[in-house]
């Protein structure tokens, strides 16, 4: 009986812990090169401090993507209420050229950025944010807390509600 007790308060403890919040992204995630649209190298660290202060909405996505372009509305939905918000599109395209061009091609407003790594997302820096799925939403704060580490597209009533708790 007291092992049965030991069994069931170690998986609560490791179900508790899979579901635990993570509030920041980690130093190796921080480290990570992103190519911003001029085709300069920028630390993904860099790239969330230019920001810090304001409510910021992260998309990974890429433009093959048939989940991230059928999206597309809803973020801009997203975008025209919640104007004061920072728009930042991380994405996972395989050339610079096909970003390019997916930022034209879908009309992105915010600030693009794009991951040159030829695993995709299994590269280093999908990786470092736990990336399975595009496209894949996360909210900071204005404090450059995570308040929202893990949404994907058919979650758009999370994202809003997060965001309306940050107004």
């Amino acid at each position: 009986m007291k092992r049965l007790f030991v069994l069931c308060n170690v998986i609560m403890m490791s179900i508790s812990c899979s579901n635990a919040q993570i509030k920041s992204f980690s130093k190796k995630s921080q480290s990570q090169k992103l190519t911003d649209s001029e085709g300069k190298e920028v630390k993904f660290k860099e790239v969330l401090e230019k920001y810090k202060g304001k409510t910021i909405v992260m998309e990974v996505w890429a433009s093959w993507c048939g989940d991230c372009v059928g999206a597309m509305p809803k973020v801009k939905e997203l975008q025209a209420n919640n104007p004061n918000v920072v728009y930042v599109f991380v994405s996972m395209d395989k050339t610079f050229d096909k970003w390019k061009a997916g930022i034209a091609k879908h009309e992105l407003k915010g600030e693009n950025y794009w991951v040159n790594d030829t695993e995709g997302m299994k590269g280093t820096f999908g990786k470092s944010i736990d990336l399975d799925w595009i496209p894949r939403y996360i909210i900071i704060n204005k404090k450059g807390e995570i308040v929202l580490y893990h949404a994907i597209e058919t979650e758009f009533d999370k994202i809003n509600t997060t965001l309306k708790t940050l107004e």
